[in-house]
């Protein structure tokens, strides 16, 4: 099976596993995939994550956070750039996700980080999702 977007099938793999409450999550791997775990785990949305491999394939193991009261911390993800249509924004553009209570994940030259380690670092990129 080929996929056309693999960031867009990790969001709604997520966004799945959130809503059934289930504990991990399993993606199939890529570096953008892990850097954009990586992402989720710095700003508290992830608790972690494995890499871990069956036969010649290799995965991502997420463990989603849950509150005390059993919500998920991660509420919603959407993709945001996709292959028919890239979204670039410059450096001053970096969009605010509800406010600021979410977050931009952003593809740029130095990597991919957060919306608002971009407009610290003052550097524009592809926004790839918002996640809140």
């Amino acid at each position: 099976m080929t996929m056309s977007d693999p960031l867009a099938d990790m969001c709604t793999r997520i966004r799945n596993a959130v809503g059934a409450r289930h504990e991990h999550v399993r993606i199939p791997a890529s570096k953008v995939k892990a850097a954009v775990a990586d992402v989720l785990q710095r700003e508290g949305y992830i608790s972690g994550y494995t890499e871990e491999s069956e036969g010649a394939r290799r995965y991502l193991r997420l463990r989603l956070n849950y509150r005390p009261d059993r919500r998920a911390m991660l509420a919603g993800i959407r993709r945001v750039s996709r292959p028919g249509l890239r979204v670039y924004v410059d450096k001053g553009e970096i969009p605010r996700v509800y406010g600021g209570l979410g977050i931009a994940i952003m593809s740029t030259s130095q990597g991919v980080m957060s919306g608002q380690e971009a407009w610290r670092q003052r550097i524009g990129g592809e926004v790839l999702c918002y996640v809140w």
